[in-house]
């Protein structure tokens, strides 16, 4: 359900580019020295945009460095870091961990309870840590379980749900920023719900899993843009009430642009298929 919120990359100017990936690099890095190289496994695009989005906001002082990594042992790669850098990376674990609990409890499936066993005893730190913003993530998702579980179809109220999650994780401070990173996050996550359930429906369907697409009875495509644009606008109108300098442009493609892309590729792969079958008839 995450990777979602990434840039254009074609959009970008290269500095811009490289700027970001800085920042990527920097979460993965600060992951590393936080908690070892398993929790690496939990970085992601979406919590990238969120250490830009707290950077640009609150303007803490970067740690500029560079290293070699597992995944570019050749090469250095220039990163940065600051603080907020540390509270996006002990979010992203925790946020790692309920996941991989959920997707066991649905699924069984081993690699998540064996990857969750692996950092739980870091997310018992953080939990003592964070106490109030864990136990919405736990709830939250225990929540989102259960309502799948019983085959619930509202996904008004299952997005919904999920964003509970991200709005809380997109609070750092209490301050007067609060009203406005709640709703970005409310609606960040909406949208990354909404669209893990269009990309993998056709998959869910194959497979029998749940999915709350699978009983509309509607043109698909189009009622999904129609949704995910009005869920996005309400996103950017959010966004842009912050007073954000640095880096706004980078931020500006993500909300206005990357966030699409997902959503592009799947509905190209889906005419793709359309055409080919229509070649076949002729």
């Amino acid at each position: 359900m995450f990777g979602f919120i990434t840039v254009n990359k074609q959009e970008l100017k290269f500095k811009e580019f490289d700027c970001y990936h800085e920042y990527y690099c920097g979460l993965c890095n600060t992951l590393k020295k936080r908690f070892g190289r398993r929790a690496q496994l939990s970085l992601s695009y979406d919590m990238t945009f969120l250490v830009m989005l707290l950077t640009s906001l609150y303007e803490p002082e970067n740690c500029h460095s560079c290293c070699r990594c597992f995944a570019h042992p050749f090469r250095k790669n220039a990163y940065r870091t600051n603080k907020y850098t540390d509270y996006v990376a002990d979010m992203t674990l925790v946020l790692s961990y309920y996941k991989c609990m959920d997707d066991w409890a649905d699924d069984k499936r081993m690699s998540r309870k064996a990857y969750a066993d692996l950092i739980k005893k870091n997310v018992q730190a953080l939990s003592e840590r964070y106490p109030e913003k864990t136990s919405v993530i736990k709830d939250n998702l225990d929540a989102l379980t259960a309502a799948e579980a019983a085959n619930e179809t509202n996904i008004d109220k299952l997005s919904g749900i999920f964003g509970n999650i991200m709005s809380e994780i997109f609070v750092v401070d209490k301050d007067m920023w609060e009203p406005h990173l709640r709703s970005i996050g409310f609606y960040m996550g909406k949208f990354i719900y909404i669209l893990d359930a269009y990309v993998d429906l056709e998959e869910d369907i194959k497979k029998k899993h749940f999915n709350p697409l699978a009983s509309k009875d509607v043109n698909i495509d189009a009622w999904i843009k129609q949704l995910l644009t009005m869920i996005s606008a309400e996103c950017a109108k959010e966004f842009e009430k912050l007073p954000l300098v640095e880096h706004v442009e980078i931020l500006r493609n993500i909300i206005y642009s990357g966030m699409w892309t997902q959503y592009e590729l799947k509905l190209n792969k889906k005419n793709n298929k359309k055409d080919s079958s229509n070649e076949k008839s002729l």
